[in-house]
């Protein structure tokens, strides 16, 4: 280690240490609670906003864009349900800095230097993701899943697909509407995060860009079954979620690689590296 990585407050007992997270969440749960009161005043535009794609949807098809109150107290569940997570989506900045605050003066400053951008990419690709699925496998899943009027109309009306629906219309409620949007926006938003992740544990040392290019298989797999289970059951919808988080992949073995060369010149230069034994190739795949 060099004379400037040093460890700020590795002296403070305790206690202080103690103290310093309690102020700190008390900032955190102040801001989500003012970051919700603000996302409750403020659900009706939010859910109108959530309501776009479906809406657009519908009127590709001369349908009216209407939601239901299934239950009495469901409105209300909505409006909370959008204040929770609108809240916390405003307070986030505010949760990580304060996170930061309290663990940053426990790490190097090389380590901080490591570990900052990180912390600004996960919340940069867990919006990428969101607005991936807003725009783009929203209007798809909408249109799959609303396509089944037709089949019904079909199968009721005597073949007449002009003929209206014989008693099959969409009437969805605004709570069941919402969870199948979020868990859309939720589970892109989630995705998107390979790469952050990924890149993170390979700065870490703890997976090598080797053994990612000998994994590629499995992970074709694995992106395959992901895309299979948060996806509407159509194909097309499937090959964009696996076209997104695929490119993820190779861009995270891109990254890896750059930083095990940075990590290699650096030890070169200083007269540590060891040059590794190539007795295993396959064993050295997964090093």
């Amino acid at each position: 280690m060099s004379a400037n990585d040093h460890i700020d407050d590795s002296a403070a007992p305790l206690i202080e240490h103690l103290k310093e997270l309690r102020t700190r969440i008390l900032y955190a749960i102040g801001a989500f609670a003012v970051c919700f009161i603000i996302g409750y005043l403020l659900w009706k535009p939010i859910f109108a906003f959530l309501a776009r794609p479906m809406c657009v949807v519908l009127a590709e098809r001369g349908q009216e864009c209407q939601l239901i109150l299934v239950k009495m107290q469901e409105g209300f569940f909505v409006a909370i349900r959008i204040a929770m997570w609108g809240g916390f989506a405003l307070a986030f900045p505010i949760i990580a800095y304060q996170l930061w605050r309290f663990v940053a003066p426990g790490l190097y400053r090389s380590e901080k230097k490591a570990f900052l951008p990180f912390l600004v990419a996960s919340p940069a690709m867990f919006l990428i993701g969101a607005a991936f699925a807003y725009f783009i496998i929203l209007p798809f899943a909408f249109g799959f899943f609303l396509g089944f009027q037709d089949q019904f109309a079909s199968d009721l009306g005597g073949g007449d697909l002009t003929a209206p629906p014989a008693g099959v219309v969409f009437q969805g409620s605004m709570e069941s509407y919402l969870a199948l949007t979020m868990t859309f926006v939720m589970a892109f938003g989630l995705c998107f995060q390979l790469p952050v992740l990924l890149t993170l544990m390979g700065r870490a040392g703890l997976i090598s860009s080797k053994g990612l290019k000998a994994m590629r298989k499995y992970a074709v797999v694995g992106i395959l079954a992901v895309a299979a289970v948060v996806t509407p059951p159509d194909m097309f919808s499937q090959i964009i979620l696996f076209a997104a988080i695929y490119p993820l992949y190779e861009i995270s073995i891109f990254l890896i690689a750059r930083f095990e060369r940075e990590r290699e010149a650096q030890a070169r230069a200083d007269g540590t590296w060891v040059e590794e034994e190539d007795d295993d190739p396959e064993g050295e795949d997964y090093k």
